[in-house]
């Protein structure tokens, strides 16, 4: 067994993350509460990027040291899911213009989808500014966008 935990796979242009639902996902009812729903997107969308070698600490450490925001993030509730449930994050890079990276994303259950997501990040210097991808991070995407 691998000292590592899995990044997810991919199919297609399509980054999957299996993710568990555990008790501390869930509001009282064992339904699974709208914050994690966000924080399994933030999953998907880190582990897509480490997947294809872009680390954000590698981000952080680098000689041109940037690292992400979120402008916009739009969810869609479609059903709910439920503790123990054995869900996918599936994550899309579409296109990458100027600092901003396009996102789609889909959590699912058994193929059907659960929630949806469109998400733009932003590029940022450490001082908060936006600036542009670094050449390693968009030349690791790149064959992943869905739009070019």
């Amino acid at each position: 067994m691998s000292d590592q935990p899995t990044a997810g796979g991919f199919d297609g242009q399509d980054h999957l993350l299996p993710v568990r639902v555990y008790y501390e996902d869930t509001d009282f009812t064992g339904l699974v509460y709208h914050g994690s729903y966000v924080r399994f997107f933030e999953r998907g969308r880190s582990d897509f990027l480490r997947a294809v070698g872009i680390g954000h600490a590698e981000l952080l450490a680098g000689d041109q040291p940037m690292a992400f925001v979120l402008a916009t993030l739009n969810l869609t509730y479609l059903k709910p899911a439920r503790i123990d449930d054995a869900l996918i994050v599936r994550t899309q890079y579409r296109a990458i213009k100027g600092p901003r990276l396009l996102i789609d994303q889909v959590i699912e259950r058994g193929g059907e989808a659960l929630c949806r997501a469109e998400v733009t990040a932003v590029c940022i210097h450490l001082d908060g500014r936006p600036r542009r991808p670094t050449r390693a991070l968009v030349a690791a995407v790149k064959p992943w966008l869905t739009e070019t």
